[in-house]
């Protein structure tokens, strides 16, 4: 069998870690990347730097490989359509379209009959008085915006409208569910009711960005049915192909909520790499290349933890690690405060 050659759309760590777990499988990887520092270009075996919507850069980039798939959501629909006419874009470009847009994600995952928290669309800021009801919330930006970025904590009506908010962009207004833990589910989808599920993973946040992830959860039997139940009728819906991850809250009655979809590999799941046989990364490339399906182990109990900004310095001054941590760099030039340089994994 001919090498395949796998195209990744984004080269951050995520990419990079794509390309890592591909090369395992013998595939070839090209990156297509608007950063020209882009930390996977360290890991994959061609890299295209270009901004995404250059015909020509993107045909440089098809023409090198076979099937393309893609690490973060925020790819101009458009491009994603315009390559899968030429080659599989796998997941497809639909779903894409409809994970991008917070109010249309809401929406579908209401009508599988899975609960969100509640929620309005708000158009003008003359809307907000009427909204007393979904108070305290949040209010999002229904495109774009991730690690909380674009999102604005509100308790009241009053302090709504001391915010400087440009309301040409459309926003959604989720009200806060009295929340007592996050959890993620990460579920590759190969073909019709073919998946590969891991447990779910449960997650403490600071300041709106992952802080870190262990399994197993500290939930009930309850929840964890349910959690994976909901994953994978939303994968089935979506006639997924890849990884995907479902974001879940739990409130303090223990009523379990999803609060987003992430159509692609994801934060929560680095620890995969270190506690299962098969990690995300790697049952991602096999479902979007064709690969054969290995049923899941899981090897060991995991804590991860991100390693933001500066944290990263002392790792890289090359401290004694203990046999069971590993650590990841992702190899990133700039040093920034809260942007995710690295991890570290710690089997338990």
């Amino acid at each position: 069998m001919s090498e395949i050659s796998l195209g990744i759309i984004g080269g951050g760590q995520l990419g990079s870690m794509l390309a890592i777990a591909a090369k395992k499988l013998n595939i070839k990887t090209v990156i297509f990347c608007d950063d020209a520092d882009a930390p996977a270009q360290n890991f994959c075996n061609q890299f295209v730097n270009g901004n995404y919507e250059n015909k020509e850069k993107i045909s440089e980039f098809v023409n090198q490989v076979d099937v393309v798939t893609y690490e973060f959501e925020n790819i101009p629909f458009e491009t994603l359509n315009e390559i899968n006419k030429l080659k599989p874009v796998l997941p497809k470009p639909s779903v894409n379209r409809l994970v991008q847009h917070r109010l249309a994600e809401k929406d579908f995952v209401n009508k599988l009959n899975i609960r969100t928290t509640r929620y309005v669309s708000i158009g003008k800021k003359s809307e907000i008085d009427a909204l007393e009801d979904f108070l305290p919330g949040i209010l999002k930006t229904t495109t774009l915006g991730y690690d909380g970025k674009g999102q604005y904590p509100i308790n009241s009506v009053e302090e709504m409208n001391s915010l400087n908010i440009n309301f040409s962009k459309e926003y959604i207004l989720e009200k806060l569910v009295k929340l007592k833990k996050e959890i993620s589910i990460i579920i590759t989808r190969f073909s019709n009711n073919k998946y590969e599920i891991y447990e779910p993973i449960e997650n403490i946040h600071e300041d709106q960005i992952l802080k870190h992830s262990i399994i197993p959860a500290d939930i009930n039997e309850k929840i964890f049915d349910q959690s994976k139940e909901w994953s994978m009728l939303i994968a089935e819906e979506l006639k997924y192909v890849g990884t995907l991850c479902v974001e879940f809250f739990i409130d303090r009655n223990n009523n379990l909520y999803v609060n987003e979809i992430a159509p692609r590999v994801h934060n929560s799941g680095h620890l995969t790499i270190n506690a299962f046989n098969v990690s995300q990364f790697e049952n991602h490339v096999r479902a979007v290349c064709g690969l054969e399906q290995i049923p899941l182990k899981k090897i060991s109990n995991a804590k991860m933890v991100n390693l933001l900004g500066d944290q990263i310095s002392y790792y890289r001054n090359s401290p004694k690690l203990k046999e069971n941590e590993f650590f990841f760099d992702y190899l990133k030039k700039e040093i920034k405060e809260k942007r995710k340089m690295g991890h570290i994994t710690t089997l338990l």
